[in-house]
């Protein structure tokens, strides 16, 4: 009776430790829900929840030079002694690369108007101007934006609004910078914060290849330094498939004579 009740469409949107009591309320089997999960595993029976959800894009916006497009965020980092520290952060779109971050002690939707100023004097030369991806948040939706956008320096796109992507380039790297960097140290002070993200820019952009452009950093995307490196990897790749080949064809034990030795 209980293989039956959790494996029955009829009660799929049940949990299974209401589902024991219910079935205690109709009269059907009476045992704790602990047993209820304890037969679940042993004899693992699966729910009938297969979930269905509208497809979702895989690839997201992408372009095809720097500059063509940014994506602009803000995120909240929580300190030791529960303040908070706000970051801005600029990045393009073409290369991954972070063009412009300040972190602040206040939240200010002047400071989206103060990074995106600092991301264009970073940026190259560029023929248009940059389209911007930004929230419809009141960062990026106040008077201090407008009067920059009305200049004609940059153009604005708001996610989910006037484009049905979201801003989700720009917040996967939120996540790395948090999970891969900063909460891996105490967050004392928006100094520290300060400096721990300084390394971790610098380390993104410079150091550190990204898997979508074959072994290149987002500088030598942005810059375009770094053509030959997916070749010399290859090649790289190449030479020590042969080279490990050889020592293990090379290798001898008393257990596997070589063929030397054998002849």
């Amino acid at each position: 009776m209980i293989e039956d009740m959790v494996t029955s469409p009829e009660y799929r949107h049940v949990p299974t430790g209401t589902l024991a009591v219910l079935a205690q309320r109709l009269g059907t089997v009476w045992a704790s829900a602990s047993t209820w999960y304890r037969l679940v595993r042993r004899f693992a029976w699966r729910r009938p929840r297969l979930r269905v959800h509208p497809v979702k894009p895989k690839i997201g916006l992408r372009t095809t030079r720097p500059n063509e497009m940014w994506h602009i965020d803000t995120t909240v980092i929580r300190l030791l002694d529960g303040t908070r520290a706000y970051m801005h952060a600029v990045i393009d779109n073409f290369s991954r690369r972070i063009l412009a971050w300040p972190v602040a002690e206040t939240f200010a939707p002047v400071n989206s108007v103060a990074v995106l100023l600092d991301a264009g004097r970073a940026a190259t030369p560029s023929v248009t101007a940059p389209v911007v991806l930004a929230d419809a948040g009141v960062e990026n939706g106040n008077a201090q934006v407008e009067e920059l956008i009305i200049t004609g320096v940059l153009r604005r796109v708001l996610a989910f609004t006037e484009l049905r992507f979201s801003n989700s380039m720009i917040e996967a790297w939120w996540r790395s910078l948090k999970h891969q960097w900063l909460f891996l140290h105490s967050l004392d002070s928006v100094t520290t914060v300060r400096r721990l993200v300084e390394f971790y820019v610098d380390e993104h952009n410079r150091v550190l290849p990204h898997s979508a452009f074959r072994g290149q950093t987002p500088d030598e995307m942005y810059f375009g330094t770094g053509a030959t490196v997916p070749a010399d990897l290859t090649s790289g790749a190449a030479a020590a498939r042969r080279a490990r080949a050889e020592a293990n064809r090379s290798a001898a034990c008393k257990t596997c004579p070589s063929l030397d030795t054998v002849a």
